[in-house]
């Protein structure tokens, strides 16, 4: 398959970078020589990588990392860490909600925050800004989750409008279904059965796939697509 080239070395920020779409993100990267920066909650023994431990649910992790990461000239951040927690709506905690939003939502904003002023001096940078499917449609038990991916969403339309006069270019990406270790986790072998009869492509997604058209997003081919909300997900919401 081709390769995007990102047409000198960047460095990339990628949240959520030690398993599933974050890592096939972060491989995709260092494959072209970039410099990438990850994070994750848990201590890496004998790292070789430039990893940056961070926990969203503490707010003095994010404002920690927001001012280690605003010393690292970061060309292209992709938000990716995000958790979810189901449930009905008349049970569901104000803790909870607030958790979610905090790591879904309040951190991509400020890392945001922390890496634009750097970009803007070079008149060129990248946001991606991993959402989902359930920041596009939704169902039951999911109203905590799909508001903090549909406010993830309407900020990234902001940061296009006002960062594109910087060469600056902000999108949302949102993957369907996928074929990860969590996933697998979750719903099983007869579940993945079940759920990829109801997608078009009668399957998962990997997160190869799905990394490449990040790295595509955020390359220098990338030159006019902003602001936009884009679902990889075999079709399975549009049907």
């Amino acid at each position: 398959m081709q390769k995007y080239p990102v047409q000198r070395e960047k460095n990339v920020l990628v949240t959520g970078g030690t398993r599933g779409i974050g890592a096939a993100v972060v491989k995709e990267f260092l494959e072209l020589k970039n410099k990438v920066y990850l994070t994750g909650t848990s201590k890496l023994e004998n790292c070789n990588v430039n990893y940056l431990q961070a926990d969203f649910s503490n707010l003095s992790s994010i404002a920690f990392l927001k001012e280690k990461v605003a010393k690292l000239n970061i060309d292209i951040i992709v938000n990716n860490a995000g958790i979810n927690k189901i449930g009905n709506f008349e049970n569901y905690s104000s803790e909870d909600f607030l958790k979610l939003h905090q790591v879904n939502v309040l951190a991509p904003f400020e890392l945001c925050k922390a890496v634009i002023p750097n970009m803007k001096k070079r008149n060129w940078g990248r946001i991606v800004n991993i959402s989902s499917i359930f920041g596009k449609i939704s169902k039951e038990y999911r109203a905590a989750y799909s508001s903090t991916k549909f406010a993830l969403d309407g900020m990234t339309i902001a940061l296009a409008a006002e960062l594109a006069q910087f060469g600056i270019l902000a999108n949302c990406v949102s993957p369907g279904f996928v074929d990860t270790e969590l996933t697998h986790q979750i719903l099983g072998d007869d579940g993945i059965r079940d759920l990829s009869k109801q997608i078009p492509m009668k399957r998962l997604g990997t997160p190869q796939e799905i990394a490449k058209f990040i790295l595509w997003l955020s390359s220098e081919e990338n030159t006019y697509l902003t602001g936009q909300n884009i679902a990889i997900d075999g079709g399975f919401s549009r049907v």
